[in-house]
């Protein structure tokens, strides 16, 4: 991976630095994805997303307390938590899996899957994780949507094939 580090790369696995982590992926892509959940009536949907992106944040830093795994030593970040999981993989594997349960397009679950490789590809080639932390982070972000997926696929299913109230029409308004 070292020999293949340039400018450029560098920038765009930057990029996936910013949308993987911090205020951006924790706090305003579950917050947005939950509004505009809301805004569709599917609040089942929307408890879906925030719940499941939660449970996986929250179960990414207690496995890296109790693994405690040291980073890769070329980093190229300021970083001082464990390595194992990564919790940027996990949350793209979150998002995808939820993404494409919820719209249940082929070409939703082609986007997510290619997310994810790619921020695993981002997360080694800034040297934050070793392959296996990536790996790891990617089937615990999976297990959590698809976990939460069936304890809700029902409701979800109702949800999705409800009908809605076409724009502009009487049945929209107050309703």
């Amino acid at each position: 991976m070292l020999e293949w580090r340039s400018p450029v790369g560098e920038a765009a696995s930057r990029v996936f630095d910013f949308l993987g982590g911090g205020w951006f992926a924790i706090w305003l892509v579950p917050i947005a994805v939950a509004v505009v959940l809301l805004v569709l009536r599917r609040p089942w949907g929307a408890l879906l997303f925030v719940a499941g992106s939660a449970v996986s944040a929250g179960i990414v830093q207690v496995l890296k307390t109790l693994y405690g795994r040291a980073r890769p030593e070329e980093i190229l970040l300021d970083l001082d938590s464990g390595s194992y999981p990564s919790g940027h993989v996990a949350n793209a594997a979150t998002i995808a899996v939820l993404a494409t349960v919820l719209v249940a397009r082929w070409w939703v679950a082609v986007a997510g899957a290619a997310y994810v490789v790619l921020m695993a590809f981002s997360r080694t080639y800034l040297g934050a994780h070793w392959v296996t932390d990536t790996v790891g982070g990617a089937l615990l972000g999976a297990s959590v949507a698809l976990l939460g997926w069936a304890l809700l696929a029902r409701r979800l299913r109702r949800e999705r094939e409800a009908p809605r109230p076409r724009e502009g029409s009487a049945a929209s308004f107050g309703s």
